[in-house]
């Protein structure tokens, strides 16, 4: 039986330092020239989706953490931050001076100080994932397309992130936008590094749901592959979760497989292991 994969990106297919293994690629492309398809399901929206990773061979994806599903260049979802809603948030954040950026298919659109601010919290982001040289880290080379003079009232929004100088930020943030969806990345609690706002209701299994629906598909063939709490609710949809090696506890205690970590061939190891492939 062919198999519908979703594979998150950060953490999964490419490591924190955005390398892609040479392994991962050679595992899809011979997963899809068996006849499996193939999505990445990721919080990046599709500008932060690099030639790199549609090079490799797709099927589609889901961005924006669920606000965003395409096939082989179909749009079959795409709910957006409202243009009030959008307004209400950068006029928000401008008042808590709080730096943020944007995130929408056509760029990531960054606040006045954004670059500035972002710069040791971008250290500490690399620190905590373990990178080598994370003390050279860059806004620029953690963002390389960010741009600094595009206009921040927008409609065309699938998520907002924004740098936490407390928790309380989140909180207070939180408490004013309860139209939408409330989230933290870069650490769990008072540690997170930012604050995310986005599309009140979505997560990678409703796209996902809203994808099978599309091609006539079935759940049960379904497998899915991820390495974070926020892709818990992928792994808990699809018939069969995989956890990378590399992964945070709370995605392995719920798993129903754990792979190798993401640069010790954990996706190659995992297709072999499930018949997608054979192995060479």
């Amino acid at each position: 039986m062919k198999k519908i994969i979703f594979i998150d990106v950060d953490g999964t297919l490419v490591d924190y330092e955005g390398h892609l293994p040479e392994s991962a690629v050679k595992a899809i492309r011979q997963a899809r020239n068996n006849g499996h398809r193939v999505y990445i399901c990721t919080g990046r929206s599709k500008a932060e989706v690099y030639p790199n990773l549609w090079d490799i061979g797709l099927d589609g994806m889901i961005g924006g953490n669920g606000s965003y599903v395409e096939d082989h260049g179909h749009v079959v979802l795409h709910q957006l931050i409202t243009a009030d809603q959008c307004r209400r948030i950068v006029d928000w954040l401008h008042s808590r001076k709080l730096e943020f950026y944007l995130e929408s298919n056509n760029g990531l659109f960054a606040s006045e100080q954004f670059a500035q601010k972002a710069q040791p919290v971008m250290v500490e982001y690399s620190r905590r994932k373990g990178k080598a040289d994370a003390d050279s880290t860059t806004v620029a080379s953690a963002f390389p397309d960010m741009i600094y003079d595009g206009e921040l009232y927008r409609d065309d929004l699938n998520k907002v992130s924004y740098i936490l100088n407390s928790y309380q930020d989140f909180l207070d943030t939180k408490e004013q936008f309860p139209d939408m969806a409330n989230g933290t990345w870069g650490g769990a609690g008072e540690i997170a590094l930012f604050g995310d706002l986005g599309v009140k209701g979505i997560t990678k299994a409703n796209a996902i749901e809203a994808l099978l629906k599309h091609l006539g598909a079935d759940r049960e063939d379904t497998m899915a592959f991820g390495d974070a709490k926020i892709d818990i609710p992928m792994l808990e949809y699809c018939n069969v979760g995989i956890a990378m090696g590399s992964g945070g506890p709370e995605i392995k205690e719920m798993a129903d497989y754990i792979t190798d970590g993401v640069d010790e061939d954990g996706l190659y190891n995992a297709f072999v292991k499930f018949g997608l492939i054979e192995k060479e």
